[in-house]
């Protein structure tokens, strides 16, 4: 008998912000009191309309297949949203949900793209785009960003790659995942315009809408109506076990991505559906949630210099603090784990989101509560 030999494709690299939860939680299973700042979710409750509606299906007892594109009510209501929020006109029929905004950036790889293509993305960035595809057969173009810029992706930067060698594909994250820098509007233009002028598809990462905290935040639709833009439940709506979230199209890319979904995936759940819809009546409730964040954001903004973290980006979004580690440190990963052990606070190291620098970097999560950041920085201070 032959060992069975992985393949090429699933060479890549492990996501080490899951592998501190599993070390925090077999910690926490033995009685011990940690205080996981470590993976990107809300501690907050889904909202009670959400779970009303979700019950109510429920209790009708069948739990359906939906078309492929989705339920219609919660597409239609997506649409709304646009005009609502952004003052964007938004065919529903572009509008397709997903099985979390994983599925999403799924389907915009494999609608735009053939193998080997070559996707431009800031590093440091959310580790998942890269191994999502080097799975799929394509090649990540990681574009440096730091301090000195904001942490910001720019359209220089992207022209510059792209002169160098030429890519296929461009990704931008705004609120982005680890940084939490927001793109300003006016660059974000500037980045569509270039893509659109070289004739490069567009991924627009919007999962961390509605959490920015210092204005700017602007979809990618209200510039063009070329980019793919992903977006979630699971961040500002709080729903990320429900595996749910959207994608906006292209006209073209419609029934490309439809088939494709069709097979990966058939529909997103019903349930998960459902409860989404009736999650956008509940903005009061989730505007508190963020309120929260914004407390844990001052506290951080202040604490963590004084704790001698540098190099600290923007948090102007998300739930997320990049930092570099403090002097007399000389790994993230040890740092982080000292932390664990020592004071029983989960930290990822950054050697997730950049693999060049990212030892000298940890990301911080506040989408806690006030309280346990409060206790995990106190923790901190005595460390």
């Amino acid at each position: 008998m032959h060992d069975l030999t992985p393949s090429r494709r699933s060479d890549v690299l492990p996501f080490r912000a899951m592998d501190v939860l599993a070390d925090a939680n077999r910690m926490l299973a033995r009685g011990e009191p940690v205080i996981s700042l470590a993976v990107g979710q809300p501690e907050a409750p889904t909202p009670a309309a959400a779970i009303a509606a979700a019950d109510a299906h429920l209790r009708r007892g069948r739990i359906a297949y939906t078309d492929a594109p989705g339920l219609p009510a919660l597409r239609q209501r997506i649409a709304r949203h646009y005009g609502e929020a952004y003052d964007v006109d938004v065919e529903t029929s572009r509008i397709m949900v997903t099985t979390g905004s994983s599925a999403g950036f799924n389907l915009a790889f494999l609608a735009a793209f053939d193998p080997g293509a070559r996707i431009a993305l800031a590093s440091p960035g959310y580790p998942a785009y890269r191994n999502i595809l080097k799975v799929l057969g394509l090649e990540p173009v990681e574009i440096p960003v730091d301090a000195s810029t904001g942490y910001l992706l720019t359209a220089e930067h992207l022209g510059e790659a792209h002169r160098r060698n030429p890519v296929d594909g461009v990704l931008v994250a705004s609120p982005a995942n680890p940084t939490g820098t927001v793109t300003p509007p006016e660059e974000l233009k500037r980045l569509i315009a270039f893509a659109g002028e070289n004739a490069i598809p567009f991924i627009s990462d919007e999962i961390y809408h509605r959490l920015a905290y210092t204005g700017g935040e602007t979809t990618a639709l209200s510039f063009s109506d070329r980019p793919f833009v992903v977006n979630s439940f699971s961040k500002y709506y709080c729903m990320t076990g429900w595996r749910i979230g959207w994608i906006v199209l292209p006209p073209e890319m419609v029934r490309v991505a439809e088939r494709i979904g069709q097979s990966l995936y058939i529909s997103a759940p019903e349930l998960s559906q459902i409860a989404a819809t009736a999650v956008f009546d509940a903005t009061e409730e989730l505007d508190r949630v963020r309120e929260g964040y914004v407390r844990n954001r001052d506290l951080l903004m202040h604490e963590l210099p004084a704790l001698g973290f540098r190099d600290i980006a923007p948090i102007d979004g998300a739930f997320y603090a990049y930092a570099g580690i403090p002097e007399g440190e000389a790994s993230a990963s040890d740092f982080c784990r000292r932390m664990l052990a020592e004071c029983h606070v989960a930290m990822t190291p950054g050697i997730d989101f950049d693999l060049t620098l990212g030892e000298r970097f940890v990301r911080i999560s506040y989408a806690c509560g006030n309280a346990a950041l409060s206790e995990a920085v106190a923790r901190l201070k005595r460390a």
